[in-house]
C-alpha cells in the first residue's frame, strides 16, 4: 500500500466530496484507488469519515482504513472530542482545518505525531465567500503529502466542476486551492 488516509468531518461538510475529487484525480494520475465514506443514518453536522487508499499496485485490501498514513480534519471541532490520531502509522501526519499554530494544534489533540494545520476556514470565507473548506483542505494535503502532482489535482477538479459551476466559481475553488497549498505549517 502506498498512502492510506482517513478523513474527518461532519455530514454536509464536504468530506466524502473531496475524498471522491482526491480519488478519481489520483485515478487520472495512472494510480490504482479505493475511496469509500463511512456513515449510517446520520443526520447533517453527525461526524463522519471517509477513507482512500492510493497505490501504484492493485489494491486487494477492502476494509476501511485502521492504519492511516495521513489524517485529515475537515472541522476543528472535532479535535479532543473524536481520537483523530487513533492508530496513524509511525512517520505519518495530521493535517487539520485549525486556525492556531501546528504547536498549539499538537497540544490540543494530545500526540507527538507531526501535525500541520491550515485556517481553511477562513481562506474559503475569503475566497468563496461561504466556509466550503474541503477544496482548501485538499490544497493543503497535497503539501503534507504529495501522492499526487498539484497539477493532477487542479486538472481534474477543473474537468470536474465544467458545467456544475461557473468559471468564477472554478476560479475562486482553484484560488482557495493554491492558498491552502502555500499556507500550510
Amino acid at each position: 500500500m502506498d498512502t492510506e488516509i482517513c478523513w474527518h468531518g461532519r455530514g454536509g461538510q464536504g468530506v466524502v466530496t473531496a475524498n471522491e475529487i482526491l480519488a478519481e484525480a489520483a485515478i487520472y494520475a495512472g494510480k490504482y484507488v479505493k475511496a469509500f465514506p463511512e456513515f449510517g443514518p446520520e443526520r447533517m453536522g453527525a461526524p463522519i469519515r471517509a477513507f482512500a487508499r492510493i497505490s501504484h499496485k492493485p489494491i486487494r485490501v477492502h476494509t476501511q482504513v485502521y492504519e492511516p498514513d495521513i489524517v485529515v480534519v475537515i472541522d476543528p471541532s472535532l479535535v479532543g472530542r473524536v481520537d483523530v490520531a487513533k492508530g496513524v502509522k509511525e512517520g505519518g501526519n495530521i493535517l487539520v482545518n485549525y486556525p492556531g499554530t501546528s504547536e498549539e494544534l499538537k497540544k490540543a489533540i494530545g500526540t507527538s505525531i507531526e501535525c500541520h494545520a491550515i485556517d481553511a476556514t477562513k481562506i474559503s470565507m475569503e475566497e468563496l465567500g461561504r466556509p466550503m473548506v474541503n477544496t482548501a483542505m485538499l490544497g493543503a494535503l497535497l503539501k503534507v503529502n504529495p501522492i499526487i502532482t498539484f497539477e493532477e489535482l487542479k486538472e481534474n477538479m477543473v474537468s470536474k466542476f465544467e458545467g456544475k459551476l461557473s468559471e468564477e466559481m472554478i476560479a475562486k475553488n482553484i484560488t482557495a486551492l493554491e492558498r491552502a497549498y502555500k499556507e500550510v505549517r
